[in-house]
């Protein structure tokens, strides 16, 4: 009991205030994680249902936020590929691809199942499908900037849920369609 006091002792004179705060946080996080991801256990059925859903409600916001805009627009107008997406249209291996797009300014917005049917590899929360939102227009072609944000459909009770994570500025958004538009306004 005392020697374990006194290498707790001489454990955290070693760390500063700042290095225990950041262990400990880390900790946190990662036992939420795998708490969350065996929470989220599910048959392959299960998932394989969440991630075709989760393609077709991709595709309904960004048909909704096209639509939207098109329904302001006085002469030109966004277009979508492909125009519809039903559940049979998910290809569950390889990459799936959403295209939006007027005058030379381009969304590109692709997905696909990670290699385990719950994944959190490559972001904290429990997720089905994984992929890249990415924006750019001739300007920015020209200069090699592409803009670029990491996708994911997240598993949220009985639901998944889309969301996007900018790893340079540490932001996560939901998928909406004002989201979209603010992807979108910077290009033209």
């Amino acid at each position: 009991m005392l020697f374990s006091q006194a290498h707790r002792a001489y454990n955290n004179d070693l760390l500063t205030p700042m290095a225990q705060d950041d262990a400990v946080a880390k900790l946190a996080r990662q036992i939420d994680a795998a708490h969350q991801a065996e929470h989220a256990r599910r048959s392959a059925d299960e998932v394989f249902a969440l991630r075709r859903r989760g393609a077709q409600e991709l595709h309904e916001i960004c048909a909704d936020f096209v639509t939207s805009v098109n329904s302001r627009l006085a002469a030109a107008a966004l277009d979508i590929a492909p125009p519809s997406f039903g559940p049979e249209m998910f290809r569950e291996s390889g990459v799936n691809l959403i295209q939006i797009g007027s005058q030379g300014r381009q969304m590109h917005i692709s997905f696909q199942a990670p290699a385990q049917l719950i994944s959190t590899e490559k972001f904290a929360m429990p997720y089905v499908l994984e992929g890249e939102i990415r924006t750019f227009n001739q300007q920015m072609l020209e200069r090699f900037e592409i803009r670029t944000r990491s996708l994911f459909c997240c598993v949220e009770e009985k639901t998944a849920v889309w969301r996007s994570f900018d790893w340079r500025s540490a932001n996560l958004s939901a998928v909406t369609r004002d989201f979209l538009a603010s992807l979108m306004e910077p290009l033209f």
